[in-house]
């Protein structure tokens, strides 16, 4: 899906063309191109009015597409997002695009659809556009496309997910401090086991980081956590998982969600099981949304700095179309912990005869994560801006 996201108005969107513009006025193309380049000096006060006229009164706009070609600058940037069913990625595409607005810029967007065969085809199709730079939301996979990208002359911005290999400047959550936040939070809750659900953790960076945190911080808490990973249009397997973590738990069980569109999936499996949020089972999501207040008694949830980290992913951009040459960069912006009911505490204290295990542990059929990855630390670079 490539789309234009141009704050054009009807009047703006117009067919006219600048031998329209010149017909209207009574003048010749070449007089018209003259007065939109900015040198209506050479043209006579009167002649220049009647050309004025002319472009508002037909609605006129150039053609981006020919001023690119003409004079090599398309006041266009490439964004390229994962998944724009993703509430996370429509938060960050707002800021990015209300920045860039703000310097002189329109967005043309590709989504993805979470299909990582498609980054290269994404990147070839903006640069047949004659865009000045990439902000990029993608999957990951496809550092050569990048690099053919950024050798071209062209700057390249991350936000969320790193490529290996590729040295540029990324925006992104501090995953670490996001994943302590929510873990403690819920300790502190009186949840004693924990889940984290996270969509197939792959090469993804941010998610690696993620499962990576949960890990480590249930070592040092030594308390029991488990993660799995959800595949989209599987919702049974999800009810399976959950019902057995339940069932299996020791003490009072909770959930972290590694995004929204897990939430979501999480909290309609805990309805189809009957289960009372913040009672029966705390739950966590990473990524708030306008709709996580209003569900059941009202889902805690990490909240991104989207809309800073897309000005700030755009602030990156900008200086390096302005010539700056150094070093990639990276920006861990911190989230804020919004809480509801969905953590209130556990209704029933923990059995007393159950004992389980702590740190890292499978449950019934669920392989956790923290178990399979070894040689993890829990090191992290944090810059500031």
């Amino acid at each position: 899906m490539l789309t234009l996201l141009a704050r054009l108005n009807e009047k703006n969107i117009s067919r006219n063309t600048i031998a329209d513009v010149a017909r209207h006025a009574g003048v010749s193309k070449a007089t018209v191109s003259r007065f939109l380049n900015h040198r209506e000096k050479l043209l006579s006060p009167q002649i220049a009015a009647r050309v004025d006229a002319a472009i508002n009164e037909l609605g006129y706009v150039p053609s981006p597409m020919a001023q690119a070609l003409k004079w090599g600058r398309s006041r266009l940037i490439g964004l390229v997002v994962a998944d724009i069913t993703n509430p996370y990625s429509v938060a960050v595409l707002r800021g990015v695009e209300e920045a860039l607005r703000k310097a002189g810029y329109l967005v043309m967007l590709f989504n993805l659809g979470n299909e990582s065969e498609r980054e290269s085809a994404a990147l070839r199709a903006l640069s047949s556009y004659k865009v000045e730079g990439f902000v990029l939301n993608a999957m990951g996979h496809d550092t050569g496309a990048l690099l053919e990208a950024a050798s071209q002359g062209k700057p390249v911005v991350l936000i969320d997910r790193m490529h290996p290999g590729l040295d540029v400047d990324i925006v992104t959550l501090d995953n670490w401090h996001a994943v302590k936040e929510s873990c403690q939070h819920l300790i502190d809750a009186g949840y004693r086991e924990l889940l984290l659900v996270t969509e197939p953790v792959g090469t993804v960076s941010s998610r690696m980081e993620r499962s990576q945190a949960f890990k480590k911080v249930m070592e040092n808490s030594e308390i029991p956590g488990v993660c799995i990973e959800q595949t989209q249009n599987d919702f049974q397997t999800l009810v399976q998982n959950l019902r057995e973590f339940k069932e299996n738990a020791c003490a009072a069980p909770a959930i972290i969600c590694a995004n929204a569109v897990i939430t979501l999936q999480v909290v309609a499996a805990a309805e189809s099981l009957g289960w009372r949020l913040g009672t029966d089972v705390g739950l966590v999501g990473i990524d708030d949304t306008p709709w996580a207040p209003y569900v059941g008694p009202g889902i805690t949830a990490l909240a991104q700095p989207t809309d800073e980290i897309g000005q700030l992913a755009t602030k990156c951009l900008l200086q390096r179309l302005e010539g700056l040459d150094s070093p990639g960069r990276s920006f861990r912006l911190q989230g804020t912990l919004m809480v509801r009911g969905s953590t209130r505490g556990p209704g029933v204290s923990a059995d007393s005869s159950c004992r389980g295990e702590t740190g890292s542990r499978d449950v019934g059929s669920l392989k956790s994560e923290t178990d399979k990855k070894e040689g993890d630390t829990d090191e992290h670079t944090e810059a500031t801006y």
